[in-house]
């Protein structure tokens, strides 16, 4: 898949497309393309892809995507420290910094939603494929107005709810899954964030599921779109990796055989 990745033929990003972000980089880079080219395959609509650096952007890196995605935009690492500078300086979130070095899941939050321009941002993970037209998502990012988040197959939040709720002194909503997520970026309260990632973990240690849980719990009692889990399907068994039933897959845990495997090769 990785060797195939370079000679996808380009995608080239519309200036004024529906914007979309990926946090990637590396290790990622030939998945985000795989799922770039499988969105365009099957939508008609213009996209603007904006590829947010996770820490391991080079020279040779940013050279592949400008000729495998001419126009899309970089948000390299000067342009996130600065913002992070701005937004969130180190003094006054030492845990979100913290996190950053060792836990980079949790850059779809801090460095994607400090990015400056619009405020509605929809961010997708890479090691998703698109199977059909995405007209939930489109619409959405036609006109935002709410949040909006792909339905997990099984809560996996990393903490109790108990403890999420007893921090935001909200109800929590169910099975929320990060692989496709649209927030406002304004309305993000950082000081929370620093304070229940320092209670969650001082309480129940650290989890690869921090970020999840914390975009969760930013979702408290909000009213949000949920996307159909019958067409963003998380975690597809192998009959509908087959068949490729649905518009959207997101190949966690035991789904992700069938990606390496046979998904990629459709495409």
């Amino acid at each position: 898949m990785q060797q195939a990745a370079i000679h996808l033929p380009p995608v080239q990003s519309a200036a004024d497309g529906l914007e979309v972000y990926f946090l990637t980089g590396k290790k990622y880079l030939y998945q985000t393309l795989f799922c770039i080219q499988s969105l365009i395959k099957v939508s008609q609509t213009p996209f603007k892809f904006t590829l947010v650096d996770d820490g391991s952007f080079d020279e040779q890196l940013i050279k592949q995507i400008n000729t495998q995605l001419p126009g899309a935009g970089i948000v390299d690492r000067q342009t996130i420290d600065r913002n992070l500078n701005k937004a969130l300086p180190k003094h006054q979130y030492p845990v979100l910094h913290q996190k950053r070095e060792v836990y980079p899941h949790i850059k779809k939050l801090t460095d994607v939603h400090t990015i400056s321009g619009k405020d509605w941002k929809l961010v997708l993970d890479s090691d998703m494929m698109f199977w059909d037209d995405p007209s939930a998502l489109v619409n959405w990012l036609t006109e935002p107005q709410k949040p909006i988040y792909m339905q997990d197959c099984q809560e996996s939040y990393g903490y109790s709810r108990q403890l999420m709720e007893q921090l935001c002194k909200n109800k929590i909503p169910t099975l929320l899954n990060v692989g496709a997520i649209g927030l406002n970026s304004s309305t993000i309260n950082w000081d929370n964030l620093e304070n229940w990632t320092k209670g969650l973990e001082e309480k129940e240690g650290s989890s690869y599921y921090l970020e999840q849980a914390l975009t969760a719990m930013l979702l408290a009692n909000v009213e949000a779109v949920v996307l159909p889990a019958d067409e963003y399907i998380v975690n597809p068994d192998i009959t509908r990796i087959d068949h490729h039933t649905g518009a959207l897959h997101h190949y966690v845990d035991l789904s992700k055989e069938g990606y390496f495997k046979k998904a990629w090769k459709a495409i």
